[in-house]
């Protein structure tokens, strides 16, 4: 027998087996009460379905610089203090920060559901709705940016994944 014939091949992706299907499809439906995607914000806002209120939790500097249109400005260490002025405890609240490189959203999310409000976090942020394409709006207007096809169909139509 060859070195080569005895040496066996692992698998890196199920070196560690992948969870019972019962046990796959509970964490799965938890991430999606948790989450929403940016194609899905920006499907319900576009379409006005009720019982959404979107939170941008950033800094004033941030929401200058651009903002999804609708949101509501509460940067998050103010969140205690508005939104029960602002926003009615019948809606889920959407949060969004920068990008999936900061947790401000979740900080948000967080700070929502201490107060008892139904909550869900953005996943991507302000860079992810930028960078599918969507309208923005900033302290000079309105803008969009062609979609970046590492994130979104290049035609403009939602991936419907």
């Amino acid at each position: 027998m060859t070195a080569a014939a005895e040496y066996t091949i692992e698998s890196a992706v199920t070196s560690v087996p992948a969870a019972a299907p019962e046990v796959a499809a509970a964490h799965y439906a938890a991430r999606l009460a948790f989450e929403a995607d940016v194609s899905d914000v920006h499907t319900d806002l576009a379409s006005g379905a009720p019982g959404i209120v979107v939170v941008d939790s950033r800094s004033k500097v941030g929401w200058d610089q651009g903002h999804i249109p609708g949101a509501l400005h509460i940067p998050t260490a103010r969140i205690p203090e508005l939104a029960p002025q602002l926003i009615g405890k019948d809606v889920t609240v959407v949060t969004y920060c920068w990008g999936p490189g900061c947790n401000g959203a979740t900080r948000a999310a967080l700070a929502f559901a201490r107060l008892g409000y139904a909550v869900k976090e953005m996943i991507g942020g302000f860079e992810y709705w930028a960078r599918e394409g969507f309208e923005v709006e900033s302290a000079t207007g309105m803008s969009r940016t062609a979609p970046d096809p590492l994130t979104a169909p290049v035609s403009g139509v939602a991936c419907a994944c």
